[in-house]
């Protein structure tokens, strides 16, 4: 497998839960999608009914009022205030692709500097000097040839996988407008789960899988559609191996999957917070003509 496409794989990013294994039926139907009240509205439940760290919407409809219950259970096992304020994270660990469902290639080193929210930068092979960066809504392939823009579709992808993560969706989806469902239980990563679904005001939507036990997230998956084609994609990233960092809990191993196969994984060594990271490491002009540099 070609380092070009081991990082492809790798930032085909998310968090952020597609392909759940064959889950348990749910003991009811799951509600049909109520109306979220307005702003400042208040539930029998009182003023603070909407109250909490993600400030969601109030509601009256139960199956709304236990997926607010369980979101607001996830993030404080993750950490809550300060899993949502962190600002920047680095990782280091091994990154490994998959062809057709099976392991490819021996896998490869890798570190990872990211800074909320939009910026995303990948370094591979032992000199580190083989470099996918995003910035915004760019992406650059930088190498010792120089700098070209990434292509298109890994664009498209990588941004799509961002907008679907779970810091974004946590961050950026929820307020007015924002709809959450419970979907009943289930199984994700081999433990039982909650599924809870978000819609946001624009009517995208994410699921989340949490474990049953001690409510942390264990899949983020979201369905999209091929503008063309029409043909349906769904997006998951499953999360296993937490340990405490900075107050924070960090999934250790993440596995990436498309339409129930794995495209993915990866193992950390490490991972830090709220680093002093320099601004260069976000920076990039292009130097080569993309097109020419990939011919050659």
């Amino acid at each position: 497998m070609t380092l070009k496409r081991i990082i492809f794989a790798l930032l085909l990013f998310s968090t952020a839960l597609a392909a759940v294994r064959p889950s348990l039926a749910a003991a009811t139907q799951a509600p049909q999608r109520p109306t979220p009240l307005a702003s400042g509205a208040q539930t029998s439940a009182g003023p603070t009914a909407g109250a909490g760290l993600l400030h969601l919407p109030p509601t009256t409809d139960p199956g709304s009022q236990k997926a607010k219950q369980l979101l607001e259970q996830m993030v404080e096992a993750l950490g809550g205030q300060a899993y949502l304020e962190v600002q920047n994270m680095q990782q280091s660990g091994r990154t490994y692709g998959f062809y057709k469902g099976e392991p490819s290639g021996a896998g490869a080193l890798f570190w990872r500097f990211w800074k909320w929210p939009d910026k995303d930068r990948i370094e591979l092979t032992k000199q580190r000097d083989v470099v996918t960066l995003f910035a915004g809504d760019q992406g650059y392939d930088i190498t010792y040839r120089g700098t070209a823009a990434v292509e298109a579709a890994q664009l498209e992808d990588y941004l799509r996988r961002r907008n679907h993560s779970l810091p974004w969706v946590l961050r950026r989806w929820l307020g007015p407008g924002t709809i959450v469902l419970y979907e009943g239980q289930g199984v994700a990563e081999r433990r039982q789960a909650e599924k809870v679904s978000i819609f946001n005001a624009q009517d995208d939507s994410v699921t989340l899988a949490i474990d049953s036990n001690n409510h942390l997230p264990l899949r983020v998956s979201f369905v999209w559609r091929d503008p063309k084609t029409r043909d349906r994609t769904e997006e998951a990233e499953g999360y296993d191996n937490y340990r405490p960092v900075q107050g924070i809990m960090t999934p250790f191993s993440i596995t990436r999957y498309r339409n129930g196969e794995p495209t993915n994984q990866r193992f950390l060594t490490e991972t830090r917070y709220n680093q002093n990271l320099a601004d260069s490491l976000f920076q990039a002009t292009v130097t080569l003509d993309a097109g020419k540099s990939r011919r050659k």
